[in-house]
């Protein structure tokens, strides 16, 4: 008989630092193996510059250097409460000429606040985006330009608890239009609303900060409104800025994700035109046939199909995500009849 063969184990994958929780197409960030900046926050509050050469996240110790090509210490993670790698994750340039990819601030960036472990110290500050493992919490640490992120890691044994705060989006969505009486009482008073400034109407929408606006009019931009300075400098586009413009003379906002949508009105657009017109119809009231979009841009299109319907098309604004996230669960109902398959894909790459 020839001889058992001798079996190898696969050597695991190396450990690699967690990937941000939403998209956002930045440059790769060097692997954590590499020796690169940092900086150790100890027990104490005080903070010490050196070199990471690498992490043993099993074994809870941190492989650091006091100079580029040093010794290297193993650091126990019960013997700092943070560490913040300096080299930034840098957004992608798009094309030539434009600015850089910026953070999603208005959707992602808030406030974090970790009580301490050892000494019940509450530390307070801001993120965008967070990641919490076994090992401990991983923070995506903001610039002060939104260009860039700084990566932090505080070891499960140094906080006791963390909380985190709302989002930009999320104090603006707690305004937003969630059910039918609200949405029959904005149409009434439509005509009457009072214009708001444009930047009030972004941040109703949750498309920008406070701090976002107050840095885009300190730009030297010359005479360029606010709202194309924001464009200018890659905070919003321009399908943005034009629904703010609709949301600023009195078109209603919609929160799909809490709005309950009326079957017998989504059937009045067959789904693949649904799809191609990003619009949802979501309720029907006597002659008028409430319709969701993410842009008025959209409403000749929409008019021109329902040219010879029984009823009035009213167009309200939604999230383009929104809409796109209801139009895919409801077609799982087979709500319509032609049951078209909707992927996630397609969404992604049409406009």
């Amino acid at each position: 008989m020839p001889p058992f063969p001798v079996l190898f184990d696969e050597p695991p994958d190396p450990w690699r630092w967690p990937p941000l929780p939403y998209d956002w197409r930045h440059e790769a960030p060097p692997d954590i193996d590499v020796v690169q900046p940092c900086r150790v926050e100890t027990a104490s509050g005080t903070a010490v510059d050196g070199f990471i050469a690498g992490i043993d996240v099993p074994g809870g110790t941190l492989s650091l250097r006091t100079t580029f090509d040093g010794a290297t210490l193993a650091l126990p993670f019960s013997r700092f409460r943070r560490l913040v790698l300096n080299h930034p994750l840098r957004g992608l340039e798009p094309r030539a000429g434009l600015p850089s990819e910026r953070v999603p601030a208005a959707t992602q960036e808030r406030e974090y606040r970790l009580v301490t472990a050892d000494s019940n110290e509450v530390l307070v500050g801001r993120c965008a985006g967070h990641v919490e493992t076994d090992a401990g919490l991983f923070l995506f640490l903001p610039s002060s330009d939104h260009r860039s992120l700084l990566r932090a890691f505080v070891p499960r044994c140094a906080y006791s608890r963390c909380e985190f705060g709302p989002t930009a989006q999320d104090l603006a969505a707690e305004r937003w239009i969630a059910t039918p009486a609200q949405l029959m009482d904005a149409l009434a008073r439509q005509m009457r609303m009072p214009v708001v400034p444009i930047g009030q109407s972004l941040q109703n929408l949750g498309m920008a900060t406070p701090e976002q606006l107050q840095r885009a009019l300190a730009e030297p931009l010359g005479d360029l409104p606010l709202g194309e300075r924001l464009v200018a400098l890659g905070v919003i586009s321009q399908a943005d800025l034009q629904t703010a413009i609709a949301h600023k003379m009195g078109y209603p906002f919609v929160d799909l994700t809490r709005f309950p949508i009326e079957h017998a009105a989504a059937r009045k657009l067959p789904l693949r035109l649904a799809i191609a017109h990003r619009a949802l119809p979501i309720m029907l009231e006597r002659d008028r046939l409430v319709v969701a979009v993410d842009r008025p841009a959209r409403l000749a299109a929409l008019q021109a199909l329902y040219a010879l319907a029984a009823f009035k098309v009213v167009p309200v604004l939604a999230a383009k995500g929104q809409i796109l996230l209801a139009l895919s669960s409801l077609s799982r109902q087979d709500l319509w009849s032609d049951n078209v398959s909707v992927r996630a894909g397609f969404f992604a790459t049409t406009r």
